[in-house]
């Protein structure tokens, strides 16, 4: 019997130090979905890189993130969807094609590259839960989002969307 209390007690703990964010992280809600993480990491690394990143960028009239498909006008009910698929983007298909000949800046980007991997699990989580709303505005926005993309040559869409990063964690850190 003191096992089973000693158990349930330490998985309370682990329960509850898991929701409380570490040092430097927030907790986000996207939609019903909360999750802990340190924008301010991911920043720092975007920060030492951004200038190299985006000097690598020839079509500058042209944005994967932003205006007329901002980010910001999304609804909250479907921030936890679209933040899903934002993640999943990076991960999937931006970060495994942005290699440079410099190693400092290769190593920023992996570095980025493992917290949104993390964020991708959290997120899944929350999705594999239902606890994601995905409805027609972020489905729409997704699309937009992919076809900004692929009208490019995958090198240089990566490169784009990695420069834009900046966009997508304003919009994480400005919303509810």
């Amino acid at each position: 019997m003191k096992r089973c209390h000693l158990f349930l007690c330490l998985f309370s703990m682990s329960c509850w130090v898991d929701l409380m964010p570490t040092a430097g992280n927030k907790i986000f809600h996207f939609g019903a979905c909360r999750v802990s993480m340190s924008t301010t990491e991911i920043r720092a690394g975007f920060t030492a890189i951004k200038a190299n990143i985006q000097a690598r960028d020839p079509i500058r009239t042209l944005s994967i993130l932003s205006y007329p498909h901002s980010l910001h006008k999304v609804q909250s009910s479907e921030r936890c969807c679209i933040t899903h698929h934002l993640f999943n983007f990076y991960v999937d298909k931006v970060f495994k094609h942005c290699k440079t000949e410099d190693s400092f800046v290769n190593r920023k980007i992996s570095s980025i590259a493992n917290s949104f991997l993390s964020m991708k699990r959290k997120l899944g989580q929350c999705h594999e839960q239902n606890q994601c709303t995905c409805g027609q505005e972020s489905t729409e926005k997704y699309k937009q989002i992919l076809a900004n993309y692929e009208g490019l040559n995958v090198t240089s869409a990566a490169m784009k969307s990695l420069g834009e990063l900046d966009i997508l964690l304003d919009w994480m850190e400005k919303s509810p």
